[in-house]
């Protein structure tokens, strides 16, 4: 949800939410949806124009919001800071009165006579600070967009809601230029031309503010697939900017990796359709930084560099999205009151991170070897990945505690561990299962059960999940789960590996050209610019061409290298593969040195994770269901 972290280096992450049942409000006279409408035909100094018309009100005082925090994010966003020119009218066309509270909060009295409100909404890919990571704007994928070629349109950061009636129904209408691709999962109510045939407005229906929320659109100069994967519609929407990439080119991975997923999650009731918004990265400074995705309940928004080869690009989106996809699972079948009832304004957390975002990581990870798509050695690295970078984290902090406070400190500064530790809790209770069930249940099969007794429609209560999963597992998988994620003690992996014939060795494994056992070799200073440190020295790749640590890196093949575009420029090295030809500018001690080769497989010291010579018979059979369902 917020989004899984995709490269590490300077980032941050994704958690989805669901919505609250519908409650009938008495703040209107009239049931009649709530009015909206984006006008994209008349922006001004990049400021789309929004229009509300709630309808008449029978209150006094009314309160408008935008969000403060959206779910699947888990850090502040603050929407209403990107809202100017405020303005309420009543009924006779006259400006009334508004009283500004806070960031994201309007009040206004006299609230019978409102008739509508208007304000100007500025996006936030073109002012991100590091990519919205944490700091000052949004993560990427959860931003905004709004150029003359591309609209982002999460809803959140357009359309607010008023305090008593986040239940009630939305229309909205988004004005475009008439020969705009656009996309969206909303109900697509009606459609209107205008006479001169510029402009077209779609009409959109969403049963309440969740589903506004909940459905990302895209509008623009973007290209579209649209296939069947089983019985679900995958609508695939990509913006490349430089037409490097494009909806056909990434169809055949797509398909490959929703065909797997679905034969993975066999009988797991899905969504019939499912939308991918891709936006491909120039790398600019206006450019988005963040780079990952932000998954909905039947969506994502995955935000990567534009210049990211064919095979890298294929690679991470599978990664990526199969993580967002997996989210139909948990939490859109099996989650919590806080995420059930979702406060955008102040916010409550669920304790149960872990299985949110570290499950849902697992079976991102899992299902490639379960189905074939990658080799056994592939999975153990990846596993082995995971402990080295958690053990890089707070291995000793409760993952309940740190859920329920993740916007706090220290807990928000170890959020990354979801994908980390969270994932290899999973794997411990998946192993645990295979072993009590002589290798017939594992943690699909529990979510499974989970899903069935709740759905996604009823919440389970936080603070009885470890007992529940306790009675409709085993004994031994409460024990863990009271140890290691309510309690604060380290796992030792060991004892779970042996359990499927795997040991841990030391030795040399392959190293990525910019992380070194799950830690940037790079660092970045605002009057330096990016530099290696000392860890570059312990990646052969690099000793053997001559980096030294504090060289700064000045170019990289021909693109200057800047702390606006570093995020860009190191997603592109992570993905290089052994065989490219590159070029890297240095400087050392203010003379220029240049690395110009063809890049070969870097190693260093490490562990690794691998079968065991000695292996049992029961081991091995215990390691196949495990790894083979």
């Amino acid at each position: 949800m917020y989004t899984k972290t995709l490269f590490a280096i300077f980032a941050s992450a994704v958690l989805v939410g669901c919505g609250s049942t519908k409650n009938v409000s008495n703040d209107l006279a009239t049931s009649l949806p709530i009015e909206t409408s984006i006008n994209l035909t008349n922006i001004t100094d990049d400021k789309a124009p929004v229009t509300i018309n709630p309808g008449r009100f029978t209150v006094e005082t009314v309160t408008y919001r935008l969000p403060r925090v959206i779910q699947g994010t888990y850090s502040v966003s603050d929407f209403g800071k990107y809202v100017d020119d405020f303005k309420a009218f009543d009924y006779k066309g006259n400006e009334m009165p508004v009283n500004k509270t806070d960031t994201n909060t309007w009040t206004i009295a006299n609230a019978k006579e409102l008739d509508k409100i208007t304000y100007l909404v500025n996006d936030t890919y073109d002012i991100e600070l590091n990519g919205g990571i944490g700091k000052d704007t949004p993560f990427s994928p959860a931003g905004t967009n709004i150029e003359a070629e591309n609209y982002v349109l999460n809803l959140h950061g357009f359309v607010g809601y008023f305090d008593s009636l986040k239940n009630n129904q939305y229309k909205l209408d988004v004005t475009a230029a008439a020969d705009f691709n656009r996309t969206s999962a909303l109900q697509n109510v009606s459609s209107k031309t205008s006479d001169d045939g510029k402009t077209t407005t779609t009409s959109y229906f969403a049963p309440r503010y969740f589903d506004i929320t909940d459905n990302p659109m895209m509008y623009g100069n973007l290209d579209v697939e649209e296939f069947q994967v089983g019985d679900i519609k995958i609508v695939l929407s990509v913006y490349s900017p430089n037409k490097v990439h494009s909806a056909k080119s990434l169809k055949d991975v797509v398909f490959t990796m929703m065909e797997a997923q679905k034969a993975y999650l066999g009988d797991v009731n899905a969504t019939p359709r499912y939308d991918i918004y891709l936006y491909l990265s120039e790398g600019k400074e206006d450019s988005p930084k963040g780079f990952g995705a932000l998954e909905h309940h039947t969506s994502t928004v995955v935000v990567l560099p534009e210049s990211m080869d064919e095979q890298a690009i294929a690679e991470t989106m599978t990664d990526v999205v199969s993580h967002e996809f997996f989210h139909i699972v948990t939490p859109l079948s099996v989650h919590s009151e806080d995420v059930h009832y979702f406060d955008y304004n102040n916010p409550t957390f669920s304790k149960h991170l872990w299985m949110y975002e570290g499950v849902t990581e697992y079976f991102a990870t899992l299902f490639q070897v379960d189905q074939g798509l990658v080799e056994e050695t592939v999975f153990f690295n990846k596993i082995m990945e995971k402990i080295e970078h958690s053990r890089s984290l707070n291995d000793a902090m409760s993952f309940t505690i740190m859920s329920e406070n993740i916007l706090k400190v220290p807990y928000k500064d170890n959020y990354l561990n979801v994908y980390q530790k969270g994932a290899l809790i999973g794997m411990c209770v998946d192993i645990l299962m295979r072993e009590e069930s002589n290798g017939n249940r594992g943690i699909l099969s529990l979510m499974k059960e989970l899903s069935n007794k709740y759905g996604k429609n009823k919440p389970f209560e936080d603070d009885k999940l470890i007992e529940e999963i306790t009675a409709m597992t085993y004994p031994s998988v409460g024990e863990f789960l009271r140890t290691h994620v309510v309690g604060d003690i380290p796992i030792n992996y060991n004892e779970f590996f042996e359990k499927v014939g795997l040991e841990i060795a030391e030795g040399k494994v392959e190293a990525n050209y910019i992380l070194l056992n799950g830690a940037p070799i790079v660092s970045g200073d605002p009057t330096i610019g990016i530099f290696f440190i000392d860890t570059v020295l312990d990646n052969s790749f690099w000793k053997e061409q001559g980096a030294l640590p504090n060289d700064i890196i000045k170019e990289v093949d021909g693109k200057a290298v800047s702390l606006q575009n570093a995020n860009a420029i190191l997603g592109e090295m992570f993905g290089w593969k052994p065989g490219r030809d590159v070029e890297v500018k240095l400087e050392r001690d203010g003379k220029e040195v240049v690395i110009k080769t063809t890049t070969t497989q870097g190693y260093t010291a490490g562990k690794s994770l691998s079968p065991k010579e000695n292996a049992t018979d029961a081991q091995i059979e215990l390691r196949e269901a495990w790894l083979k369902g």
